[in-house]
């Protein structure tokens, strides 16, 4: 059965690094037979803030507009704004996908930080009951792509920039499994401006190599709804800390104060 591949990407210029990774995942996912859309934010002009402009006719509250509830009720009513809905249709029939951008000061760009706030939308991608391992999108894989302007050794635990696992934790965790999504260890392009065209001719034949399994790859480890009191304080359960964290904390972010485990938001199966 055909997979379709949904990529979000946010950079302007077409002829930079992350234009030609989302070239090859184009053209690799394409020759196995994937169906591939792709969101091109810049050249859709696509809007960043989260407004009230985004429902068409009234809003419930003028007088104390709340965006989630506004839109969780316009989404029920079929009044989201038709580029948001478009990007809806695209995620509902994605099996997966790639968000191709740029680290732009430790996060993602503007315009594809409003891609999140605008498309996952309350109701839509997640709700008080469905989020986490109990998500909405928890069939669905996806996967950030990215290039850094900070060399390898800088994001590491002992580097100036700080772990990239804790960069990370905030958009893997709290945007994509929240929303339920199988999270696909992050592709990261360290520092391809300053590489010599071999070295960015062999991140680019890497990503070549992994995007030929992508579809088949396993996911990062979250800790599941069922560890946590989820009736009370949403705190880990007494029997999953005894269970669970040993030397290292449980993830990135609930670690316990224990050390974190190493490359918890970087590789699978660790």
């Amino acid at each position: 059965m055909e997979k379709k591949v949904l990529i979000v990407y946010a950079h302007q210029s077409a002829g930079s690094f992350s234009a030609a990774a989302k070239e090859a995942a184009v053209e690799v996912l394409k020759s196995k037979d994937c169906s591939v859309e792709v969101s091109d934010l810049y050249v859709m002009k696509f809007k960043a803030t989260a407004t009230a402009e985004d429902i068409t006719g009234e809003v419930k509250n003028p007088e104390h507009f709340r965006y989630a509830e506004e839109t969780k009720l316009a989404w029920d009513e079929g009044r989201l704004s038709a580029d948001i809905t478009e990007e809806q249709r695209k995620l509902q029939e994605a099996d997966l996908v790639i968000f191709q951008f740029p680290m732009y000061w430790f996060t993602v760009p503007a315009v594809l930080k409003g891609w999140f706030d605008r498309v996952l939308t309350l109701g839509f991608a997640y709700t008080k009951e469905k989020r986490y391992s109990n998500g909405i999108f928890k069939k669905t894989k996806a996967l950030l792509s990215f290039t850094t302007g900070s060399q390898e050794t800088m994001f590491s635990p002992t580097g100036i920039n700080g772990d990239m696992n804790v960069t990370l934790w905030p958009l893997q965790n709290g945007i994509l499994h929240y929303c339920g999504f199988q999270v696909l260890a992050p592709q990261i392009f360290w520092a391809p401006e300053d590489a010599a065209p071999e070295g960015r001719s062999a991140m680019l034949a890497a990503w070549n190599t992994r995007l030929q399994g992508l579809l088949d790859e396993k996911p990062l480890f979250f800790a599941p709804m069922d560890c946590f009191d989820c009736e009370k304080s949403y705190q880990l359960k007494p029997e999953s800390v005894e269970k669970c964290v040993k030397e290292f904390g449980l993830t990135a972010g609930t670690h316990c104060g224990k050390p974190l485990p190493p490359n918890n938001q970087m590789k699978a199966g660790v």
